[in-house]
């Protein structure tokens, strides 16, 4: 009989308080939500909240700001939505690395690595981060940045300290703090100075530092 896996501390669901539009019924809705969705993202991340404006939206969408209004009834509640989509991204994340079956200690270092690519590749991550570092500008609950990173970070890195992966005397929810603070610094830095083109190079050379004073050797 195989022995129980420990408990991971993985992503709270994320459903922030704003008026929203209608819920999507048809495909077509569903698929025009999603565009438009898309579309915010790139404005967002390219000139953040306070610059882009709901007919900024409409015109790189090629519609009239109405149908922008349909789907999303203010600025802040497309605003919303995309972080909501941004968080998102890392419960998939996760249940996709959990079925390759790594252990404790590689699947931290996999979370990280993919979100490094998922910096560099998804708008919408791209555009969350920015309205994450803009929440005081948006009139909208945003949800609190880095804390379940850091959950599960020290979920996993106990899971590894119990099979014996961790250095002896490494506090997991002090490595987990320092990896999170070394993440979301390396990927700020490279978007500040390359745009996170070469945020996957960085993250690699942080990682194998801190990785290598966090294993058992």
């Amino acid at each position: 009989m195989s022995e129980p896996q420990p408990a991971i501390a993985a992503f709270a669901p994320r459903k922030f308080v704003t008026r929203r539009g209608p819920d999507p019924k048809q495909e077509r809705s569903a698929r025009t939500r999603l565009l438009v969705l898309t579309a915010a993202s790139e404005l967002f991340a390219e000139q953040g909240f306070r610059h882009t404006s709901v007919k900024d939206v409409a015109d790189r969408m090629k519609m009239t700001k109405g149908a922008v209004y349909f789907h999303y009834p203010s600025k802040e509640a497309l605003a919303v939505a995309v972080v909501e989509e941004h968080y998102a991204r890392w419960p998939a994340l996760l249940e996709e690395v959990l079925t390759e079956g790594y252990g404790p200690l590689e699947t931290a270092e996999q979370m990280l690595a993919r979100a490094a690519v998922s910096f560099r590749d998804d708008i919408v991550v791209q555009a969350g981060a920015r309205l994450q570092i803009e929440r005081p500008h948006i009139d909208a609950e945003l949800p609190t940045p880095y804390i379940d990173w850091t959950e599960l970070l020290a979920s996993l890195l106990v899971a590894a300290r119990d099979e014996g992966q961790v250095r002896e005397g490494v506090s997991p929810e002090a490595a987990a703090r320092s990896l999170v603070s070394a993440f979301f610094g390396a990927q700020h830095i490279s978007d500040v100075l390359r745009g996170r083109a070469d945020v996957v190079e960085r993250w690699t050379e942080t990682s194998e530092l801190l990785f290598h004073a966090i294993r058992a050797h």
